[in-house]
């Protein structure tokens, strides 16, 4: 975990070097963004863990974890003054995956930072299905078919993903509209079905007689491919 790169989003100079200083101690690469306009930029860069302040000059650290959990799943911290419950579910909802609340204390910090951490890189990334026909990689978000990476958009990996992770279950299309667009998705369920059969034309050698993504009718859909190593 020596190698983690952290993302660390905070306008508060005291706490962002105080933070910096125990992330690097712990031999994390860290990088800072004292705005919201310089971690959107930043982010592009590649990261394995996001510490998120949620009151920012320039925009809400909300509309942040927003667009970080569009184009990647790896762990949000949120570290925020707001204490209350309902602040704290919020947050949650944004597919942030812990909320410290300030003042808070640096050693806690690094517990959870060191705890998410490890959960998140002890496994391989990379999933394999179907005697290694397809691949998918969660840590870059990519997968391969026969050898060949597929073009995937981050909505449609983030389906793929959710529902190889959890093969022959059955998941509606208000689940999936969830996993896809969050939680705050106003958008009609049936363009789920859109994002299916851009999938299917994507990872399907038949998507008429489908390999890896079955629709349960009425309902919606499930993952039948088998894992290697099942």
């Amino acid at each position: 975990m020596s190698k983690a790169r952290v993302l660390v989003v905070e306008d508060e100079k005291k706490i962002a070097d105080i933070t910096l200083a125990y992330l690097s101690r712990a031999g994390y690469e860290t990088v800072l963004a004292e705005t919201g306009e310089q971690a959107l930029s930043l982010f592009k860069g590649g990261f394995d863990l996001v510490i998120l302040d949620l009151m920012l000059p320039d925009m809400d650290g909300e509309e942040i974890c927003r667009h970080i959990r569009s184009l990647s799943e790896i762990p949000i911290i949120m570290v925020t003054a707001k204490s209350d419950e309902d602040d704290r579910v919020a947050g949650l909802g944004l597919g942030a995956d812990d909320y410290v609340v300030k003042p808070f204390s640096p050693r806690e910090l690094m517990a959870r930072v060191e705890a998410h951490l490890r959960r998140t890189m002890k496994s391989s990334p990379v999933r394999s299905f179907n005697s290694g026909a397809l691949l998918i990689n969660g840590q870059s978000m990519e997968a391969v078919l026969e050898g060949k990476p597929v073009s995937l958009t981050p909505t449609e990996f983030r389906m793929l993903q959710a529902m190889a992770e959890r093969p022959q279950t059955v998941f509606s299309r208000h689940q999936l509209v969830t996993i896809a667009q969050g939680y705050d998705f106003e958008g009609y369920e049936r363009t789920i079905d859109a994002h299916v059969k851009n999938l299917r034309q994507k990872i399907e050698k038949n998507p008429r007689q489908p390999e890896f993504i079955k629709t349960v009718y009425g309902i919606g859909y499930k993952f039948i491919g088998t894992k290697d190593g099942d």
